[in-house]
Order: structure tokens, then sequence, then C-alpha cells
């Protein structure tokens, strides 16, 4: 099985080794940088499993680079890391859309175990999903088209393909349009009402050619959410 990727964006040399030290002999491949700018370039070049994120960093604040990875990538897990009593500080990461927080100082232990509950949680292990079929269409993601036998295409958004790919790993469930939110538009759900999620949706099937009437690819199920249909095969090279 191959090790999870961790980037570590801490500006401190002392802690950031200790970090380090830890996750690798805990079996986890760690990356580390010491700026904000540096960690979002290497997000963008680099397949990475999950980013543990200081707030106080040189060139670009962890919220500045929070906001960037939940632009370019949506379901990438991040974890942030706040000093004691700093509550605004954690609120405001949560808001923004990092999936948990630990505070400075931490133990090792507390570390290890908010790194592997938000990783199993997370649906960033499926973004190897490049290519789906439902009948004669492929829904191809790297692409972001979706093509039909005459050669006819749609071009996808980045949303678009973020939740179709999310659908792709949660397809034996409903998920819900709060799910949705946190995970795909990177939104503390609480307290929210949008109809986002219902229009982008809306908007999908429309480019797939799904009936609204009777979908038959993203399906609406009452009082859960949505989920992809069990026609929808996976064909992933």
């Amino acid at each position: 099985m191959p090790r999870s990727v961790v980037l570590v964006v801490e500006d401190d040399a002392a802690i950031r080794r200790g970090i380090v030290d830890t996750l690798r002999y805990a079996g986890f491949d760690p990356l580390e940088c010491d700026n904000g700018r540096a960690a979002v370039e290497l997000a963008l070049e680099s397949e990475i499993d999950l980013v543990l994120l200081d707030i106080m960093l040189p060139e670009l604040d962890g919220f500045s680079v929070l906001a960037r990875l939940r632009r370019t990538h949506p379901t990438l897990p991040v974890i942030m890391v706040t000093a004691r009593g700093a509550e605004e500080d954690r609120v405001r990461g949560l808001t923004d859309g990092a999936d948990d927080y630990v505070v400075k100082p931490f133990s090792a232990k507390e570390l290890l175990a908010r790194v592997e509950a938000v990783l199993r949680r997370s649906p960033q292990r499926t973004q190897d999903v490049s290519r789906l079929r439902v009948d004669s269409r492929t829904i191809d993601l790297e692409r972001r088209e979706v093509r039909w036998p005459d050669g006819a295409t749609r071009q996808l958004t980045e949303r678009e393909v973020a939740i179709l790919r999310y659908l792709a790993v949660s397809r034996d469930r409903a998920v819900d349009r709060k799910e949705l939110l946190h995970h795909v538009w990177g939104l503390n759900p609480k307290g929210i009402q949008t109809r986002t999620v219902d229009m982008h949706i809306a908007r999908l099937r429309e480019k797939l050619g799904d009936d609204p009437a009777e979908p038959r690819i993203i399906l609406t199920v009452r009082g859960k959410g949505y989920m992809l249909a069990g026609a929808v095969q996976d064909e992933t090279p």
C-alpha cells in the first residue's frame, strides 16, 4: 500500500523537524516547506494526501494558503496548526474550510490521531478516478469533458469534476448537501442556507444529458442527498 504523503508547512525549523520525524516514523511520507508561497507551489506540483498548515507563515499566512488550496484542490484535507488560546483562529480556519486543527504545543500521539482521522474520512484518495462511463457517454475527468459516440463533447468546470469525483468515491451511499459544501466547496456548512449545490447538480445533469425528471446518472435520494447510479462505471485506466 502506498504511503500517504503529508505536506508540513511550518516556519519554525525545530517544530517542523519534530513533525516530519513523527510522521515518517509512523509510516507517512512527509514533505516540508517553511513559507506559504512555497506551500501553494508544492501542492500544485506534487501528489499530496494531506496538509499540516501553520497559520503564522512568511510570504503568505496560513489562511491565504488555505484559500488558494480550496480553489485549486477543493477536496485536499487540511489540518490547521494554531497557537494555544487562539480560538478565533480555530473558528476562522474551520469556517474557511479546514478539516481540523491541532493546538500548539501538541503531542505526537494527538497529531497522528488527527491526521489518521482526517485521512479516513477524506475523499482526496479518489483523485486517481479519471474516467467514468454510462451508456454511450464517456466522462473524462482529466480532460473535464463529456464525450458522445458521435464525437460531440461538453466541457465541465473544475467544480463539476470535483462533485463527480466525490460522488464516485461515495457511490455506495447518498451524499448530503452539507457534506458536498464542506468537501467540494471547502465551506463550513453550519448555518448556511444555500441552493448552490442543487444548482450545480442541475447544470451538471444538463451537461451529462441526464433527464432531471428521471435521472439515470446522478440520483436524488429523498431526504438524504445525491449519489451516482449503479450504471455509472469507473473506467480509470
